[in-house]
């Protein structure tokens, strides 16, 4: 499996622009074939440990049954047209895709 994090840190950073990319990620990206789990929200409040990076405001997580389904999900029209909707407004999109094993 491989797992797709995306941490999205925005210009405006308003409850209304978040709920807008919120929303849009559901549109665009949650139906995509390969997916196992879709999941997308916002910066968890209290936990500011000092382990815990908080130099986002949404994030998103996305598994994937392949690096094939991945792969066609990165070169997808939905996937396109969600981020020129929404790139305008990123400041920083932190991306970290890592293979997985089961125990």
């Amino acid at each position: 499996m491989l797992a797709h994090n995306v941490y999205f840190t925005l210009e405006d950073d308003s409850d209304g622009a978040q709920d807008t990319l919120l929303a849009s990620c559901r549109k665009y990206l949650s139906d995509h074939p390969g997916i196992v789990s879709f999941h997308v929200g916002q910066l968890a409040e209290g936990l500011e440990r000092p382990v815990n990076d908080r130099q986002f405001h949404v994030a998103l997580q996305i598994l994937f049954d392949s690096r094939a389904a991945h792969d066609a999900y990165q070169d997808s029209p939905s996937h396109h047209e969600f981020i020129a909707e929404n790139s305008s407004n990123w400041k920083q999109a932190r991306v970290f895709d890592a293979d997985l094993t089961s125990a």
